[in-house]
């Protein structure tokens, strides 16, 4: 009897999830053609209709429906029987799917990658960057195996440890003259600008504001911390940096000052987050010890980056 390959199950079940040919290509990071023809040999292969097609849109049909919810299970088992032989094979060797949230990827991948591969040289990392809700939903439907992230995590399920700490700096115009040492209360009389919806650092960023009473401008301008600090330094107005990516955007930017806050400073974590039904947790806390030590090891990070339970 002809059965469905792991393929055809992939392909069709990124397509019931997405309902769409092109997302879901997107997704699984195959041509449009190749994932219509996954689908097309999945149908044969079973004898049944599963989508039904549309001008705009895909709609599973009954059948569809069924095999979709199957499949989930059939490849959750596959992805936790992968997991078990590798954590049998021994620490982080071979294939390891990281995602890891914008405001903390182009500064401290920098920092760890070089590590890892000097401590696992049989790790075989990719490497994803996508905001929390992406990556998170990754790695709940087992398409990511860890991700690096601001906790907590928008659904259950996550196993979270914590790497360190990082304070936030307000940045601003050197123009404003404002003191070396900020009280929060400074930003009441500040046009704090943030990054785009669906930024996790934004929401930290409007939370430091409320806990003072200060609101945000009005308008949103950046999608990227980069472009943030440069519209700061075009004289917009000020925006809230994390202490790890202080260094770098502000080097890129001129007529800058920082600022930091008067003690207790605010702050973001950054955790390591797997899924909780994981057989790999072992390797997972061994991966965060290894992120710890290079953050704390790094010589472009302040002391206001903080390790673990300071």
């Amino acid at each position: 009897m002809s059965r469905p390959t792991v393929a055809q199950l992939r392909a069709f079940l990124a397509l019931a999830e997405h309902l769409h040919f092109r997302d879901a290509a997107a997704a699984l990071r195959m041509s449009q053609p190749a994932l219509s023809g996954a689908v097309a040999a999945l149908e044969e292969t079973l004898n049944a209709r599963l989508v039904e097609r549309t001008t705009r849109r895909v709609l599973l049909t009954p059948a569809g429906e069924r095999v979709a919810r199957r499949a989930e299970r059939v490849l959750g088992e596959l992805d936790r029987l992968v997991e078990e032989v590798r954590a049998a094979g021994g620490p982080l060797v071979g294939p390891l799917r990281l995602g890891v949230i914008p405001t903390v990827a182009p500064y401290l991948l920098p920092v760890v990658l070089p590590r890892l591969a000097e401590e696992f040289p049989d790790l075989e990392l990719t490497v994803h960057e996508e905001q929390t809700d992406a990556i998170i939903a990754e790695l709940v439907a087992g398409r990511l195996d860890v991700v690096v992230f601001a906790p907590p995590s928008p659904v259950s399920g996550v196993t979270e440890l914590t790497l360190y700490d990082e304070d936030f700096v307000l940045v601003a115009p050197r123009s404003y003259e404002l003191p070396g040492v900020l009280p929060r209360t400074a930003l009441n009389d500040l046009d704090v600008i943030l990054l785009n919806e669906g930024h996790c650092l934004r929401d930290q960023a409007l939370d430091v504001c409320r806990q003072v009473g200060a609101r945000a401008a009005a308008a949103t301008y950046a999608t990227s911390l980069a472009t943030l600090v440069q519209l700061v330094s075009g004289g917009l107005g000020v925006t809230l940096v994390p202490e790890t990516a202080l260094p770098v955007e502000t080097r890129r930017a001129p007529g800058l000052e920082a600022h930091r806050f008067a003690a207790p400073a605010p702050y973001r974590r950054i955790g390591l987050g797997h899924r909780a039904s994981s057989p790999r947790a072992a390797e997972f806390e061994a991966l965060a010890a290894v992120v710890r030590n290079a953050v704390e090891d790094d010589s472009a990070t302040d002391v206001r980056v903080r390790g673990r339970g300071e």
